[in-house]
């Protein structure tokens, strides 16, 4: 069988999806009763990562020994890579060493070169485009608490970064009702949302008003005003953002049931307040728990296909 990458959410169909939901939460409950499935017994993960990770390396890492397998972390300024290797090379060399491969970088086009020429599986595990094992988990989550994903108004709030890109590469093939609520200059990639939009039954809107989105909102989603690599905009993107701010007068506008969600780190009091994240709307802390779960699903369904 030919490997199979996920380099963005466009790589999965619906019934990928589907599976993964269902096998994550499968060792979740497994997990939960004290049962460690080594699955990857014998199998080698490498994370090569040219960017900060708590929640992504950990999970993987975490995942990975939990199956029974070994993870190995290569920070990119320890490889060859720091010293030009060609990306087709290490891709080709690393192939030879392990079982499958995460990277985190800035390029979404390495993580192409890597997936185009190494012969195990590779996972995206961030660039500046994309994050979508974090929307993997995120919507297993949405299931666990919505008991399904369908026919929910999703709405997400502020910068329209890696993570809304993935949000929108799984509305395309879920045909997720999803709205965007971004200030001008801020929005998503204008030819990945076009392309979102034809791909089939996916209801992808955008505003530049915030109520106006959260309007009837079963999922409320925002995420840091500034990525990385855009810190030296913060004082800018602060004055743009504030208005985008999840908080109690948003909440008001939302369903009753309304979950609150980031993908963490959090800047209290930017992107949300102190009172919304700690009140009993939020849910990030069980979205940081799925990583794990939703990792071991990705790990075994790429490398035990």
């Amino acid at each position: 069988m030919l490997k199979k990458d996920i380099c963005t959410l466009l790589d999965l169909t619906v019934e990928d999806f589907e599976y993964l939901f269902k096998r994550a939460f499968e060792l979740k409950k497994r997990y939960k009763q004290g049962i460690y499935d080594k699955l990857l017994e014998g199998k080698v993960l490498g994370l090569l990562f040219n960017k900060p990770s708590t929640r992504t390396r950990v999970s993987f890492e975490a995942a990975m020994i939990h199956l029974g397998g070994t993870p190995i972390y290569l920070n990119v300024q320890d490889t060859q890579l720091a010293r030009n290797e060609p990306v087709k090379d290490t891709a080709r060399v690393l192939s030879r060493y392990m079982d499958a491969l995460a990277i985190r970088t800035y390029s979404q086009d390495v993580l192409n070169e890597f997936a185009k020429f190494a012969d195990i599986p590779v996972i995206n595990a961030l660039t500046d485009i994309s994050h979508p094992c974090q929307v993997l988990s995120d919507i297993m989550t949405i299931i666990e608490h919505k008991g399904d994903y369908k026919d929910l108004k999703i709405a997400w709030f502020g910068d329209g970064n890696n993570v809304a890109n993935s949000w929108i590469n799984a509305a395309a093939v879920l045909g997720l009702n999803f709205v965007l609520a971004c200030p001008e200059g801020y929005l998503v990639d204008q030819t990945l949302l076009e392309k979102a939009k034809k791909k089939g039954g996916a209801m992808i809107e955008t505003t530049l008003n915030p109520f106006e989105a959260a309007k009837d909102a079963d999922v409320i989603y925002t995420d840091v005003w500034a990525s990385m690599g855009h810190e030296d905009e913060l004082e800018s993107r602060m004055r743009a953002f504030i208005p985008f701010q999840v908080n109690r007068e948003l909440l008001k506008e939302a369903s009753a049931e309304v979950v609150v969600m980031h993908c963490l780190p959090v800047h209290r009091g930017e992107e949300m307040s102190e009172d919304v994240l700690e009140g009993p709307r939020a849910i990030v802390w069980e979205q940081s728990e799925n990583k794990l779960h939703m990792h071991k699903a990705v790990l075994d369904f790429l490398i035990n296909r």
